[in-house]
């Protein structure tokens, strides 16, 4: 999952980018409202947290614009003032949580967890299809009850596929969500990982079916084994 942090307070954008990477994400940092606007233009990034103290353009303005787009993007608002005014503006312009700071960087990565969640439809933090299970807050996999040892990337591809589980994703899909833009990325490395995933997962009566110039598709084994 690839996340934008607008923060123009270097020492804590760093420390937030080092905590969501480390938890498994891919994580763009801007540090003013113009360059917030612009990347988020892009419509890559599945979530995105918002200081709104920020130099040119500030966080509710740029809020207002993505609400504009009517993009349903989940807002986590960062903010220096409990300022009871201030949090109602933020989420009747479209803000989907508002924290205060100082904060625990447990409580951030919480807070993302179930943003992620309520965008996927409000999924349950544990995810199970047959034998396959994802572990939302762990991101962790297990077949038939086994942890699996997965790199980085494998556990980001099979976050992917399982949160649309029976749709097609594409490899440029895979890519954009994997991968931050300081990122070198390739197809070819995606189909290693998908080759990667499909070899542990072997067992669990799910597989990853490739669908030739669309993409992949993670679904039950007995209905890919029906399809063409």
């Amino acid at each position: 999952m690839r996340l934008l942090i607008t923060e123009d307070d270097a020492a804590l954008g760093e420390a937030l980018q080092f905590s969501l990477t480390q938890a498994g994400y891919a994580v763009d940092r801007v540090a003013n409202g113009a360059a917030a606007d612009e990347a988020l233009k892009d419509d890559v990034f599945g979530l995105l947290i918002l200081d709104l103290g920020l130099p040119k353009l500030d966080g509710f303005e740029v809020l207002r614009r993505v609400r504009r787009r009517n993009t349903a993007l989940p807002v986590l608002i960062l903010s220096g003032r409990e300022n009871p005014e201030e949090k109602v503006l933020a989420l009747d312009l479209g803000a989907d949580d508002y924290l205060v700071k100082p904060f625990s960087l447990n409580e951030l990565q919480a807070r993302v967890r179930a943003l992620l969640r309520r965008g996927q439809g409000g999924v349950m933090p544990v995810i199970t299809y047959a034998g396959l299970t994802f572990d939302t807050v762990s991101r962790t996999v297990s077949v038939n009850g086994k942890t699996l040892s997965l790199s980085a990337h494998e556990v980001g591809v099979m976050e992917i596929l399982i949160r649309r589980f029976g749709r097609a994703v594409s490899k440029e899909q895979l890519v954009e969500q994997l991968y931050s833009y300081d990122k070198e990325a390739s197809q070819n490395a995606i189909e290693v990982y998908v080759h990667r995933v499909r070899k542990k997962i072997a067992g669990a009566g799910v597989t990853v079916r490739t669908l030739y110039g669309r993409g992949y598709v993670l679904d039950h084994a007995e209905a890919s084994a029906a399809r063409p």
